[in-house]
C-alpha cells in the first residue's frame, strides 16, 4: 500500500447547504485508503490586503500552516457569474501571498456541482488558470462536472445515483494515483 497522503479541501461556498459541501461529503467517504481528505475552512479568512503581507492576522497564519501542513490541495466549487466564489479568490489571494511564500504549490485538483446542465464547468476552467499560475500542478483528467439534483447527494455524503457513485469513486481514485505520481 502506498504510503497515506494528507489533502486539504476547499469548499468555495459559505452555504450551510452547499450542495458543494455534499460533493465534498462524498468524495470522503469514497477515498481510497492511500489519501486522507482534510476541510480546509476559508470562510473566516477577512479580505485580503497587501498592506497585511508584513503582519498576518493570526486566522490567515492559521490557514496558511493547514495549507503547509498537507500533501496535495482538492478545490471543490460552485460556479458564481462564471467563476468562482470570491470567498475561494480571497482564500487563494491569502495562500498565494506574500511573495515568495506560496501555499499553493502542491499537487491540485478542481470539481464542482450545480443545478444547470452546464455545472460549473467554466468557473473550473478560471480556477484552474489561477492555480496554474500560482504554481499548482493540476490534474487534467478526468474532469468533474456534477450537475447535481434533487437527492442525488444526502447530506451525509450518501451518492443516491448507482452511476454517479461510480464516477465520483473513479475520479477520485484517479486523482489518488495523480497526487502519489506528483510525489514521486
Amino acid at each position: 500500500m502506498k504510503v497515506p497522503v494528507k489533502v486539504g479541501v476547499l469548499v468555495g461556498s459559505l452555504s450551510k447547504e452547499s450542495i458543494n459541501r455534499r460533493l465534498a461529503k462524498a468524495l470522503k467517504t469514497l477515498a481510497p485508503d492511500n489519501i486522507e481528505l482534510i476541510d480546509i475552512d476559508i470562510a473566516d479568512l477577512p479580505l485580503y490586503n497587501r498592506d497585511a503581507d508584513a503582519d498576518y492576522p493570526q486566522v490567515a497564519r492559521d490557514f496558511k500552516a493547514q495549507l503547509n501542513d498537507v500533501d496535495a490541495l482538492l478545490y471543490v466549487t460552485p460556479e458564481y457569474n462564471r467563476s468562482i466564489p470570491s470567498v475561494l479568490k480571497n482564500a487563494i489571494d491569502w495562500a498565494s501571498r506574500p511573495w515568495g511564500q506560496n501555499s499553493l504549490g502542491k499537487p491540485s485538483a478542481t470539481i464542482g456541482a450545480s443545478m444547470g446542465p452546464l455545472s460549473t464547468a467554466v468557473a473550473q476552467q478560471h480556477l484552474k488558470q489561477i492555480l496554474v499560475f500560482s504554481d499548482a500542478p493540476l490534474m487534467g483528467q478526468p474532469e468533474g462536472y456534477i450537475h447535481f439534483t434533487p437527492d442525488l447527494i444526502s447530506d451525509d455524503g450518501t451518492v443516491n445515483n448507482p452511476e454517479t457513485r461510480e464516477f465520483l469513486a473513479n475520479w477520485i481514485n484517479a486523482y489518488a494515483e495523480f497526487v502519489h505520481k506528483q510525489r514521486g
